[in-house]
């Protein structure tokens, strides 16, 4: 029987799994190393049951103790699962960055999760670095497992990832591309693989925000390349004692953006639901693919999986609302109309003058104006049902039988909100261009674009 004893015996061992849609025109082979098949949907459960393993064999973490941690969430996961099996409490402060999914995650596993400000110096009293090496020095019988600067957790990667990767490639692996974070992924993995096969090419990616890419290229902390950024899970405003930059050959940043809608991209096109860094992972590999060569074996880190980021990169609104999704507009729908008028009617003039308009411009819905106020609408659907029980009706004048007035939106709203605002009983809606000008969008044009 293959029975495990706990579910610390589940971590390791995941599948490489191979690229085949986004990749499809690199010169070679591209694999993924898929980590969210740990428990704790993470790779950073191998270096968190390490940590935890090597501090109770050196005593710093004696029984009964209280884990401390400084995390972005994935970290803490691991150390929570640890800390189920052998006997600990958690206590995890991460930064208001991370998605509200991480944080419930942590508490529904047992752990106490406090929020710390993201924009603030690692040496403020109030970053999360400094909060949790605080409460490490407050909170009784406890041990700040501190992933930054803890070498177990390179050694972690060394020990597993590393000769996973060899074993599994039979040796073919030519590129491990991986992103920058603590530095333990990358430096420990790297380290294994350059022993067994010394050219085997080591590309970190990091994002814009993060000083490491500058260091990496002048050895130099300069904080004048440290800026917000959104991305999670890498890049930082300091270097991790983990690094050892000897074992990395090149670094390669990417944008917020591109990070984002990479990973929403991997998981339609390539059935893999990923989290932030893997889209940034695979986007930065995408970046440098001129180098590679057709007998090269590239093998991308996805480091966790996307239930991590609902709320996020997977939301549709957070997208938009960061500009990260190139969703179609108004003014984008009407951009071929701009300086054609709208046909209108006034309200004095007659249904029949509406109707002739409608069979001459094949139009379905005109907008009522008086004196360039939107007043009403005339609509082919509504003069049907008016007309077939009184033909006569077609003598009044329209602002007898005129509907309510279409919606009037901003010429920015996107396609799918112009989607939800017209309905069977209002089957357009208007804007406003700079000009003063009304346009209108109808459903048969909402469908039109999303169907390019």
């Amino acid at each position: 029987m293959n029975i495990k004893n706990n579910i610390l015996e589940t971590i390791g061992n995941t599948p490489l799994i191979r690229l085949n849609k986004i990749t499809k025109d690199f010169p070679c082979e591209v694999l993924a190393k898929v980590d969210y098949f740990n428990p704790g949907n993470s790779i950073k459960d191998r270096m968190a049951l390490k940590m935890v393993e090597d501090a109770e064999k050196s005593g710093k973490l004696k029984p009964g103790g209280t884990i401390i941690e400084g995390t972005s969430g994935n970290t803490g996961m691991g150390l929570a699962l640890a800390a189920c099996v052998k006997g600990y409490k958690c206590i995890f402060v991460t930064t208001d960055k991370q998605s509200k999914e991480k944080a419930d995650i942590l508490k529904a596993v047992g752990a106490e999760v406090i929020v710390c400000p993201t924009n603030v110096a690692p040496e403020d009293p109030r970053s999360y670095y400094s909060v949790a090496k605080r409460l490490a020095t407050e909170v009784p019988n406890s041990c700040h497992m501190n992933q930054y600067d803890n070498l177990s957790n390179r050694q972690a990667h060394y020990e597993s990832t590393g000769p996973e990767l060899w074993e599994q490639t039979d040796g073919k692996i030519t590129h491990f591309v991986c992103t920058a974070g603590t530095g333990g992924t990358i430096t420990g993995t790297a380290k294994y693989l350059k022993e067994k096969n010394p050219n085997i090419k080591v590309w970190a990616i990091d994002v814009y925000g993060s000083l490491l890419t500058n260091y990496y290229k002048t050895g130099e902390i300069d904080m004048n390349f440290v800026h917000p950024y959104i991305s999670e899970g890498f890049g930082e405003d300091f270097v991790p004692q983990n690094y050892d930059m000897g074992v990395i050959d090149a670094f390669e940043q990417v944008t917020d953006k591109d990070g984002a809608v990479m990973a929403r991209r991997i998981a339609k096109e390539e059935g893999m639901f990923c989290g932030y860094s893997a889209g940034s992972c695979l986007q930065g590999l995408i970046q440098l693919k001129d180098t590679l060569k057709k007998d090269d074996m590239v093998v991308c880190v996805f480091h966790d999986h996307g239930s991590r980021y609902v709320g996020k990169i997977y939301n549709d609104q957070w997208m938009m609302e960061r500009g990260f999704l190139d969703i179609k507009t108004f003014k984008d729908i009407v951009s071929g109309r701009i300086g054609k008028k709208l046909i209108t009617v006034a309200p004095s003039q007659t249904v029949a003058e509406a109707v002739e308009l409608m069979k001459k411009y094949d139009i379905e819905h005109i907008p009522v104006l008086h004196e360039n106020q939107n007043i009403g609408a005339i609509s082919e659907a509504g003069l049907f049902l008016k007309l077939f029980s009184n033909p006569d009706i077609k003598h009044q004048t329209i602002e007898n039988v005129m509907e309510a007035p279409y919606t009037v939106v901003e010429m920015s709203t996107n396609v799918e909100k112009l989607g939800s605002l017209i309905s069977k009983a209002n089957g357009a809606v208007l804007a406003k261009d700079d000009q003063g000008d009304y346009h209108i969008v109808t459903k048969y044009d909402v469908i039109q674009s999303l169907a390019k």
